[in-house]
């Protein structure tokens, strides 16, 4: 057996710590597939004396984890403690030094990427970053590796089990969204303050590297079109449902074809609630779940699902990158390093095709559906479905339009704004998935 690989670990919270009782309950097994044996070097706390979940022992627990990472006998570097700094500090320091990372930090690697993965170039050492999107499901390397020979068009996915969970009480019983949310709470589902989950700042993360993975461009969390969930309403739900349809937040990453055939005019990213059909593969993902549906020209039509958050998936995908990181430090060699060649450009969501789903309510009077039906054509949005429903004086159109520009589409939703028939617009939501 050859000389022992040492491993530091940044963390040891609900992830931390799994990594940490992984790390000893799989000695052996390490062991064999890489080779070599995998010891615990140390593990950076902020205090020595709070609960954990594993018991470390005391001679390996410091809060100098500047001190840690700088060590020379150091191999691994896992960084689990997230958000930018001091993460972002000390997974340079362990590069300048000669280790290579092992990292869950999404909001880092959506902020700041580039400037990792070129410190990781430059010192000829892996940065491996499974566990930043979607928890245990592999869906980076795939991205990464299993595709590299495929040209992938589209990635759609549910990337946030908390806020699948309140959209999916929300359909399935019947939940308005502050109650849904005070259940994810209770569930540890969702945290104290649930802005990072709920206004998609954490789904956007992810999405912006599945698509820099995917489309081999550099897209940063600051080029996503991001929002949350807080405005979905019971009605939006029931809407759906009648529609036979469901309200997911998506995170998509797509190319767009320019005007000109052959040619792309670049990349489109967002995160936004959407409607999508029961018949979609994505519509089926209940709980806390995460799902990412991938289109290639060559593979086709792919799913990745599985658990997307927790200690114990999230650490199965950081031992799962230790293993390759470990094998690559034995034989000498790293992996593959950032693929930004093709630089397409991030287009404004204006510019973005999609359709949306809009309830109107009106002046129950005539020609008020040949009036909202003008103010689409005014904008260039054709109609695909209209529904009136009466209530008493008045009346709501609930109108799905065909695919056009989202700023087409906003547009028409101010018209009808300014419309003296128009009493409220009451919803308006994108509708994903093909039509019908």
């Amino acid at each position: 057996m050859n000389s022992p690989l040492k491993v530091a670990v940044l963390g040891c919270g609900s992830v931390g710590s799994q990594v940490v009782r992984l790390l000893g309950e799989q000695a052996d097994d390490l062991a064999a597939r890489v080779g070599a044996r995998v010891e615990l070097a140390g593990v950076a706390v902020r205090r020595l004396d709070a609960p954990r979940e594993v018991d470390v022992p005391a001679e390996l627990l410091t809060t100098d984890a500047a001190a840690l990472v700088a060590r020379e006998d150091v191999d691994v570097v896992i960084e689990v403690i997230g958000g930018i700094e001091p993460a972002r500090t000390l997974i340079l320091s362990a590069l300048e030094n000669g280790a290579s990372v092992v990292t869950a930090n999404k909001a880092l690697l959506a902020e700041d990427g580039p400037t990792l993965f070129e410190a990781a170039e430059k010192a000829g050492r892996d940065l491996y970053y499974e566990a930043a999107v979607a928890g245990a499901i592999p869906i980076l390397r795939p991205l990464r590796e299993s595709l590299a020979g495929d040209k992938v068009t589209r990635v759609l996915g549910i990337v946030n089990g908390t806020t699948n969970f309140i959209l999916d009480k929300m359909d399935t019983q019947g939940s308005g969204f502050a109650d849904a949310l005070e259940e994810a709470q209770a569930l540890g589902y969702a945290e104290a303050d649930p802005t990072a989950d709920v206004e998609g700042f954490d789904a956007a993360a992810k999405a912006a590297i599945l698509a820099s993975l995917a489309f081999h461009s550099r897209v940063t969390a600051a080029d996503v079109h991001r929002e949350g969930i807080t405005d979905v309403t019971a009605g939006d739900v029931r809407s759906a449902r009648e529609m036979g349809s469901v309200v997911k937040l998506l995170a998509i990453a797509e190319l767009v074809p320019s005007d000109e055939a052959g040619e792309e005019a670049g990349v489109s990213v967002r995160v936004h609630p959407a409607m999508i059909p029961r018949s979609h593969p994505l519509a089926s993902v209940r709980e806390a779940y995460n799902a990412v549906f991938v289109e290639s020209e060559a593979a086709g039509q792919l799913m990745f699902y599985g658990p997307g958050a927790g200690g114990s998936p999230t650490a199965s995908a950081v031992l799962g990158d230790l293993v390759t990181v470990a094998r690559n430090h034995r034989q000498g060699t790293r992996g593959v390093g950032e693929s930004a060649y093709a630089d397409r450009t991030v287009l404004p969501m204006g510019e973005t095709r999609t359709r949306y789903h809009v309830a109107i309510d009106v002046d129950d009077r005539a020609g008020v559906l040949a009036a909202v039906a003008q103010a689409f054509a005014e904008h260039g949005v054709s109609i695909q479905t209209v529904r009136q429903e009466g209530r008493g004086n008045d009346a709501q159109l609930v109108v799905v339009s065909h695919e056009a520009t989202d700023a087409a589409l906003s547009a028409t939703v101010e018209r009808l704004r300014d419309m003296e028939i128009v009493r409220e617009v009451t919803s308006v939501m994108r509708v994903e998935g093909a039509e019908e």
